[in-house]
């Protein structure tokens, strides 16, 4: 399964019209199964359902565990995999198996609200707000400081390594930078929170205490659940072409995070912890 596929359009201009090839982003459920429990007594059950563009499908997988507060880290992870018992190609590319170690106590009923998600909105509801403080901290205190004229670079930055974006037209996109501006990895979805998870799973892996020195950029808007993934990882400068919401500027204040939107070629607006940018 790729990330884009071919169709044919209707070009329509005022004057004329044609058929032409072109390429669209894909759009696939994926399912999160887990498998719990000990080695005598193991257990499987689905966590979540979320649409997505296939591509780093272990990422996205990891990273929504750890961003939703299931794992804290890769030592809890005995493996994560297609399922191979599904009869269809389609059906094995669709659902993964995140098998947690015997020492990850995991009570199926702890998770109270439903995690169908889409690529619109990630998980949403009265119950997720309140677990944020359950699952996250606020940031330790620092002397991070970054010059606001490297903040103006990074949105152009991103857009020159989103290689599907720019044959489709059709993703979002998340992206950390070092603190001298440096592009160290992006992820490119269908939905916002999928590539931020995506993001957090590479990171997961590679060892993610490297996202405590680092500037995240969202390519949309700044919504709550992307607030909360960005401090659970310890990320302490988010940036965004968008604008943020209330709750995603609350959340920032109350978890110590430095908050760009509306980030553009000339300008931007700091909502919360404006020390850590330099004039």
């Amino acid at each position: 399964m790729t990330s884009v596929q071919n169709v044919e359009v209707e070009k329509v201009g005022r004057e004329s019209s044609k058929t032409t090839p072109d390429l669209i982003v894909t759009e696939e459920p994926l399912e999160i199964r887990l498998g719990y429990g000990s080695e005598e007594a193991r257990d499987q059950m689905t966590l979540a359902v979320t649409m997505r563009t296939p591509s780093h499908d272990e990422e996205l997988c990891l990273g929504f565990l750890f961003s939703e507060g299931v794992i804290d880290s890769m030592k809890e992870v005995l493996s994560v995999k297609y399922c191979d018992d599904l009869g269809t190609v389609e059906n094995h590319e669709n659902v993964m198996r995140v098998e947690l170690s015997p020492s990850v106590s995991l009570d199926p009923d702890q998770f109270n609200r439903n995690f169908y998600t889409t690529s619109s909105c990630g998980v949403c509801g009265k119950a997720a707000i309140e677990a944020i403080n359950v699952s996250c901290t606020p940031l330790p205190k620092d002397s991070i400081q970054i010059e606001q004229s490297l903040i103006f670079d990074l949105p152009q930055k991103l857009r020159e390594a989103q290689e599907v974006f720019r044959h489709t037209g059709g993703l979002h996109a998340s992206a950390i930078f070092d603190l001298e501006g440096n592009l160290k990895a992006h992820r490119e979805d269908v939905g916002r929170h999928n590539a931020l998870d995506k993001l957090i799973g590479h990171f997961l892996v590679a060892g993610y205490e490297q996202l405590k020195n680092s500037i995240l950029l969202l390519s949309g808007r700044i919504s709550f659940e992307l607030v909360q993934k960005a401090v659970r990882a310890g990320i302490p400068v988010i940036a965004a072409v968008g604008a943020p919401s209330s709750l995603a500027v609350e959340l920032a204040k109350d978890f110590g995070v430095t908050l760009i939107g509306f980030l553009g070629e000339k300008k931007f607006n700091i909502y919360n912890a404006k020390q850590r940018i330099l004039n």
